[in-house]
């Protein structure tokens, strides 16, 4: 895995640990204070997590961006194909769990990230980007 923008598979919690790391050097290079480099690695490490638990596995890319204004950042994009999230509102709510997580995933992600993005159905998957700038 790198943080050139290339994507790379997330089949085991070795991959999870891994995009922990690569996370955390990629907000570094980003320049991000030591708080937001934690949000954004904690963040990630749910995502990835809930990519390998609910969807089955996937794969995640990683991307050094800069925003109109010049302020550098990192994008962050997880997909599966696993069953989608039939409840969009429901597994946003802060405390619900469709497991026996403490239902930080989805909305703890949503939190600690600057952007959310996410696309899902039943049966066709899911995609979540989040992405977060430097201060």
């Amino acid at each position: 895995m790198t943080t050139s923008g290339e994507e790379a598979p997330l089949r085991s919690n070795d991959d999870v640990v891994r995009v922990r790391q690569l996370v955390r050097v990629a907000a570094s290079a980003a320049g991000m204070s030591l708080v937001d480099q934690t949000k954004i690695v904690t963040a990630a490490s749910e995502l990835a997590r809930n990519t390998l638990v609910y969807g089955g596995g996937g794969a995640v890319t990683i991307e050094q961006v800069t925003n109109p204004g010049g302020r550098a950042g990192i994008r962050i994009t997880f997909r599966d194909e696993g069953p989608g999230i039939p409840d969009v509102d429901l597994a946003l709510t802060d405390g619900w769990t469709s497991g026996s997580g403490l239902g930080l995933g989805l909305s703890g992600a949503r939190k600690l990230a600057d952007e959310f993005e996410l696309d899902t159905e039943a049966g066709r998957g899911t995609t979540v980007t989040v992405v977060k700038w430097a201060r």
